[in-house]
């Protein structure tokens, strides 16, 4: 049932796929955890358990005595962006493959995104694959697609079930046209989803974004569908992938790096920036009602008094 690859031994997600498609007709939710990894002399080998717990997904977790209850549940953000960083070095840190630090990853933001019901949050984008990623192994691109694919098929259910809504911003055209119509079936399931918009960022950079949105924008001129003189900043904003959306209040990176990396550059321009040293698969509920509440603390100018 598993499968290493034999030139980098990377534990490979293939078996992710096919198991949880079938789990998910029997059970309500499949937590799979890495609980061992071995390395025995120069073979390395990987014991990998799969641990079936049933349970409720839709239940709520939140502990008395936790930052949720001092949150001011008047003032959460309607839209949150995060940039999900930290999967690899949390993989190498437990001496796991890389991607299991990325199926950890996965699982980290359905507790986010259950956290984001919880306080009525309206708009959750987060950073999964940039127009740099490319840059990385084709072997870890190849497998972070399956990922992707198994988790759309892993979560729909629950995204349904929760009235979230799937969208993606980034230029889905270059994804291999599995992972196309997986995001293609999942947004037409999710369609009706009132409570949260999850849109993920995905083949995305933002000065790529930009420069897309003004292509669009000369040719509607060139079709003379505007003028010059009704050239705004609003105007253009509704050329950018995130046109159905309200720009983000607050920004979250993890894993201590202080930098946005072409994410939402245009439409952070006014977000609160939080930065925590967490690696993103050890970012839980908690760590996220911190986000808010420091969030919370500061007084939001925008530029006036």
């Amino acid at each position: 049932m598993f499968c290493m690859v034999k030139e980098t031994r990377i534990l490979t997600v293939f078996f992710i796929h096919s198991y949880v498609k079938y789990c998910i007709a029997h059970i309500s939710l499949l937590e799979i955890r890495a609980i061992q990894c071995t390395k025995p002399r120069l073979k390395l080998n990987y014991s990998v358990k799969l641990m079936v717990t049933l349970h409720s997904p839709y239940q709520s977790r939140t502990l008395k005595g936790s930052p949720f209850e001092l949150l001011d549940l008047k003032n959460i953000p309607e839209h949150i962006a995060i940039i999900m960083d930290g999967n690899r070095r949390w993989a190498k840190k437990n001496n796991l493959p890389a991607m299991m630090g990325h199926w950890e990853g996965s699982e980290c933001l359905t507790n986010i995104v259950k956290a984001c019901i919880e306080l009525k949050v309206k708009v959750l984008t987060v950073f999964a694959f940039s127009t740099e990623n490319w840059t990385r192994s084709s072997k870890e691109i190849s497998m972070l697609m399956h990922l992707f694919d198994a988790y759309l098929a892993y979560q729909c259910r629950f995204l349904q079930k929760e009235g979230v809504r799937l969208d993606t911003i980034g230029d889905i055209s270059a994804l291999s046209p599995k992972v196309q119509n997986s995001l293609y079936q999942t947004k037409t399931k999710t369609a009706e989803g009132k409570k949260l918009d999850l849109v993920i960022a995905i083949n995305y950079g933002s000065r790529d974004e930009i420069r897309r949105a003004m292509l669009k924008m000369l040719k509607d001129y060139d079709e003379k569908k505007i003028s010059k003189e009704n050239f705004t900043e609003d105007l253009f904003s509704k050329y950018l992938d995130t046109a159905k959306w309200r720009d983000p209040e607050l920004v979250i990176r993890t894993s201590g790096e202080q930098r946005l990396s072409n994410f939402l550059l245009w439409q952070s321009s006014y977000s609160e920036f939080y930065a925590t040293s967490t690696l993103w698969p050890d970012f839980t509920k908690e760590l996220f009602y911190e986000a808010i509440l420091e969030y919370q603390r500061r007084k939001r100018r925008l530029g006036g008094s």
